[in-house]
């Protein structure tokens, strides 16, 4: 087996396909340091390597943005269009417009390909979203930039369908943000195999019988024709349903939970002396959708307490809130959050689908008197249902570039992404990020 896999490399280094990649690692794994990484000022690496940690760095704490169907769409396009852009040459660096549509173009491709799913509108049990449509929307991204031909572009899509897929079974743990790393980087390897020739099968997104194709993934998936941009321009998903963005860095759905333990929180104030006690608490039941990888009774990491129905409802009835600080060990450890988790029980109504369009929080506490506190939460702030103001943005922004950039460079990147639609090209963005 050593020997004849060694004779069928040698000679597999004969061919085209060989040379495309060898090529393609030649040019993109060089020495050569292209790409700036996301808090390190200095730091640069080869494109696809950039795009990969900034990747793993948007989905580290999962922080970063969801959309239904279910999916983490930012983080797998913008890295890759960043790292893109760095790498192309200052005489043909693309405009603002045309970063931003390009952007729109890899958020617009995770959206149309999940909308042919039913089993996509879901939340996930099987596969990760993001590292299929988000592989697919990073390579439909940088095939815009790189002005691929249609041709071009449908072998992108088709080769970062062959780079996709990570199980769930990595959900709450180090694994994860790999994921969405591993979905930027190799959509921007596909668009740029394919940009120097490399073929796939045409036919990936389309049903063909006795062939998987796209329905590899999503079993039930039925693609439908589109029609195609007229004289009125485009119609892109984003202008029918906004996204959903996050105010503390978690899965999306302990928002509804938190909220909902967090109005219980008031009311257990108003029955002792101005902080909640476990003593006072009897009984907690949470009324949530069934969900196995989210719902964590005594979570051991910080990744698993992001996973985890328990933690962030007795977080936030202890505390009001849940906060970045909530997942740091000191606040993990607290005595009194162990005691409200060994009180928690879940229940899973018939009425509460685990669909981030369609479910809700209830939380119900009963304390040592008798008495019943309930909290309900259909639709959190930060939902896209009832989206965080452009106020609301900033002040999370500002919160989270602050711990690694200083004041003025972060309101600086504020100034340039509102202006970035009317700028020439993207050099402003880029150099703010060195």
């Amino acid at each position: 087996m050593v020997l004849d896999s060694i004779g069928v490399g040698m000679i597999g280094s004969t061919t085209d396909v060989f040379e495309l990649a060898l090529q393609h690692c030649q040019h993109m794994y060089a020495p050569d340091d292209i790409s700036s990484i996301y808090g390190r000022t200095g730091t640069r690496l080869s494109p696809t390597l950039a795009a990969f940690v900034n990747g793993v760095a948007t989905h580290s704490m999962d922080f970063d943005d969801t959309w239904h169907p279910a999916t983490h769409p930012s983080g797998a396009v913008l890295p890759a269009v960043l790292a893109l852009s760095d790498m192309m040459p200052a005489s043909n660096k693309p405009s603002g417009l045309d970063f931003l549509l390009a952007f729109n173009v890899g958020i617009e491709i995770q959206g149309r390909l999940m909308r042919f799913s039913n089993e996509a509108h879901n939340i996930p049990k099987r596969f990760h979203p993001p590292s299929v449509v988000g592989t697919m929307g990073s390579a439909a991204a940088c095939a815009r930039l790189l002005s691929l031909d249609h041709s071009k572009c449908s072998h992108a899509l088709a080769i970062a369908a062959s780079l996709s897929g990570a199980p769930m079974a990595n959900a709450a743990t180090q694994s994860k943000p790999l994921h969405i790393g591993n979905a930027s980087r190799l959509g921007l390897e596909a668009a740029l195999l394919a940009s120097r020739g490399l073929e796939a099968s045409p036919l990936v997104l389309d049903a063909v019988a006795g062939v998987a194709g796209f329905n590899a993934f999503y079993e039930d998936y039925v693609p439908q024709p589109l029609e195609s941009p007229n004289k009125n321009g485009h119609m892109f998903l984003l202008e029918e349903q906004d996204i959903g963005f996050k105010r503390f860095p978690a899965h999306l759905g302990m928002h509804w939970v938190a909220d909902a333990a967090a109005s219980v929180h008031k009311l257990l104030v108003g029955f002792g002396p101005g902080t909640v006690s476990p003593a006072q608490v009897k009984d907690i039941l949470l009324r949530v959708p069934k969900s196995k990888y989210i719902n964590r009774p005594f979570p051991d990491s910080e990744h698993e307490a992001r996973h985890s129905f328990q933690f962030n409802a007795c977080s936030a009835l202890l505390d009001g809130e849940v906060t970045v600080q909530s997942f740091t060990p000191a606040a993990m450890m607290r005595p009194d959050l162990f005691a409200l988790l060994s009180r928690v029980r879940v229940e899973h109504p018939q009425d509460n689908p685990a669909n981030f369009n369609l479910m809700y929080g209830e939380v119900q506490v009963t304390l040592v008197g008798g008495d019943i506190l309930k909290g309900r939460c259909d639709t959190f702030y930060g939902h896209w249902r009832n989206p965080l103001t452009n106020e609301s943005l900033k002040k999370k922004f500002r919160n989270n570039a602050g711990a690694v950039l200083p004041s003025e460079k972060v309101e600086k990147l504020i100034d340039v992404v509102e202006e970035l639609d009317r700028l020439g090209d993207c050099r402003d963005l880029l150099s703010e990020l060195q």
